[in-house]
């Protein structure tokens, strides 16, 4: 048999951050004049001008955080954005999944609708949204909350539908009731569904936010990545780019450690395999 190799938690970061450190050498050695061969550009500079320079990319970085500050309100602004979509569309995607999953009779109504809705490509709402909302944050969150809850929904539909009918059975001959049926069974099976759309829903967050600055506003990340790709400044675009890429990581990072606290009744892979 196969034996699973295991990285070790002290080796496993610093493995990680060598990756890390060897991707953006290879991009600064690549955007160097002169060593890209010229079949595949014009000249030396073209492959800074597509790709943009890592060490610029760090320095408009350095010049929004610390030289000219100037990055803190528009980066409240999108976070403020991808927070509230992220909460709003997490929590009316679990309410909405646990309901639909427990009544039949509703999801037998609802369920054209809902995948009418699903399949709509909801990029395309954002100009509705402006309208209706106008161009302040409302539109952005609006468009966030439309990513992020068909992700929890479905995983919360479906993992309430995925409990043990045993278990079920088991419950009510103990007497449980249909609240305590929620509270022991339903929501603990749906648990893991939950946090896995959840970690999907961070970076959907983040693109409702995002594209709706690209279509209409004033301040915020989003507008600050299109100011840049209408002067065709392409380090700035990256650096946009790495800042909200950043920020994303810190929010999944997030719940991920609320999904450790919540899910300590689960046995790791390691333990598993050795009962």
């Amino acid at each position: 048999m196969w034996k699973l190799i295991q990285p070790r938690p002290g080796n496993l970061r610093l493995w990680q951050l060598g990756l890390l450190v060897l991707l953006f050498v290879f991009w600064h050695v690549m955007t160097r004049p002169g060593l890209i061969p010229p079949f595949m550009f014009d000249n030396d500079r073209q492959a800074a001008f597509f790709f943009g320079e890592p060490l610029k990319i760090f320095e408009r970085i350095w010049a929004w955080f610390v030289t000219d500050a100037d990055i803190y309100q528009h980066l409240w602004i999108t976070l403020a954005e991808t927070v509230m979509a992220f909460g709003i569309g997490a929590v009316a995607g679990l309410g909405g999944g646990l309901w639909l999953a427990l009544s039949p009779m509703a999801s037998a109504i609802l369920e054209p609708y809902i995948k009418a809705f699903n399949s709509m490509p909801r990029i395309i709402l954002a100009p509705i949204f402006a309208v209706w909302f106008g161009l302040g944050m409302g539109s952005k969150v609006a468009l966030g909350v439309t990513l992020v809850f068909f992700i929890v929904f479905f995983n919360v539909y479906q993992g309430v539908k995925e409990v043990s009918p045993v278990v079920l059975a088991n419950a009510r001959m103990l007497g449980a009731s249909q609240k305590q049926l929620l509270r022991h069974v339903y929501l603990p099976s749906a648990t893991s569904w939950v946090f896995s759309s959840l970690h999907t829903s961070v970076g959907l967050a983040f693109v409702g936010a995002v594209v709706g600055e690209y279509l209409g506003s004033s301040q915020g990340v989003g507008y600050l990545i299109l100011q840049a790709e209408g002067q065709f400044d392409i380090n700035t675009v990256m650096a946009g780019i790495l800042v909200l890429t950043t920020f994303a990581l810190v929010l999944d990072a997030l719940v991920g450690r609320i999904e450790k606290r919540l899910m300590t009744w689960q046995p790791k892979a390691g333990e598993t395999e050795k009962l």
